[in-house]
């Protein structure tokens, strides 16, 4: 099977094209660099063996993606991980964030239909929850307005693929992911932000080995149990293995629907404080930290019930905090050195 991965020389994509070569899919990735590096691909190759298929395009460029299934007319599944994905960012910059994140998956989902089957596997986001008014959070959660663009982006595709799929030959999961960190056990492949990081782990290690003069701890005052926001820490190898699962249940018809929905997380909650906590015990390091006022956009807590997934999906997260914060701080030092 030729599966398309689109972002997939990101931080979860490339982690995702990992695991399909080493369950032996063919994999074509499409990626426009905008946060992330052609170095990836020799990452993938020194653990896999295998030199995945690149392709550098704009999924913004329509004629593009045209082009692009012309060439490859037998890709059959798809996992859309190509997005702006910052928080913050989207906030300041709506208009990017929309045409960015929903005409590249309007692009795509055109081409697909055309083909007798398809399968396609969406990279969602527990933000589409927005403030859940219970944890942990189940699928069957309400969708609450959106708290930024970026969440709006991933409440709009989910909706353009559930529409798409009723009326196409297109079979689709929507995997709504917490907080993925961590990086390989070779530290061949992490996560590696191009410019200052807007996840809280890259900059963690980005402060641990000096290039940060200290984090930045948004906010103390929170209802939780240390004033700190609390979310769900995922291994994205953990994660990365959920998308192949995702995947071959839709290619070996399995699934249920036309589109199924899964959360993936670790089911446990974790303040911003105890992560710094778990760096702290894996680097032996003191993290320098200030405490500041809280973020527009950003919520109080997330983490979620992953029922469905362990169950239906037939899949679990495996891997600790402490081990995704040992991997991160692993890669770190190996970029750095």
């Amino acid at each position: 099977m030729k599966v398309l991965v689109t972002g997939g020389l990101g931080f979860i994509g490339s982690h995702t094209v990992v695991e399909l070569q080493n369950e032996g899919f063919e994999v074509v990735i499409i990626d426009n660099l905008s946060n992330s590096s052609e170095d990836v691909l020799k990452g993938i190759t020194a653990i896999t063996g295998k030199t995945p298929i690149f392709e550098k395009l704009d999924l913004r460029e329509k004629s593009a993606v045209q082009n692009f299934f012309k060439k490859h007319n037998d890709v059959t599944g798809v996992i859309h991980f190509a997005a702006s994905k910052a928080v913050g960012e989207s906030v300041e910059q709506p208009l990017l964030y929309y045409e960015n994140n929903i005409a590249s998956l309007v692009y795509l989902l055109q081409e697909l239909q055309q083909k007798p089957e398809a399968s396609f596997i969406f990279s969602s986001s527990c933000t589409v929850y927005g403030q859940a008014e219970k944890m942990p959070i189940t699928e069957d959660a309400p969708v609450q307005a959106a708290m930024s663009p970026y969440g709006n982006t991933k409440q709009i595709g989910e909706e353009i693929i559930i529409d798409t799929a009723k009326v196409t030959n297109i079979s689709a999961i929507l995997l709504r992911y917490f907080n993925p960190i961590g990086a390989h056990s070779s530290t061949e492949i992490g996560e590696l932000p191009l410019g200052v990081p807007q996840n809280l782990v890259p900059f963690i290690t980005q402060t641990g080995m000096g290039l940060r003069q200290e984090l930045s701890v948004f906010g103390n005052d929170y209802p939780t149990p240390d004033g700190t926001a609390v979310r769900d820490y995922i291994h994205v190898v953990d994660l990365a293995k959920a998308h192949v699962i995702a995947l071959q249940r839709l290619f070996n018809k399995k699934n249920l629907q036309k589109v199924e929905t899964f959360n993936l997380g670790t089911g446990t909650g974790s303040s911003v404080l105890e992560v710094i906590n778990s760096f702290e015990k894996v680097s032996d390091k003191k993290l320098p930290y200030k405490i500041m006022p809280r973020r527009e956009g950003d919520i109080t807590e997330a983490y979620a019930n992953t029922d469905k997934a362990n169950n239906v999906l037939g899949w679990k997260a495996e891997l600790s905090l402490d081990e995704a914060m040992a991997s991160a701080w692993k890669w770190e030092q190996k970029v750095r050195s």
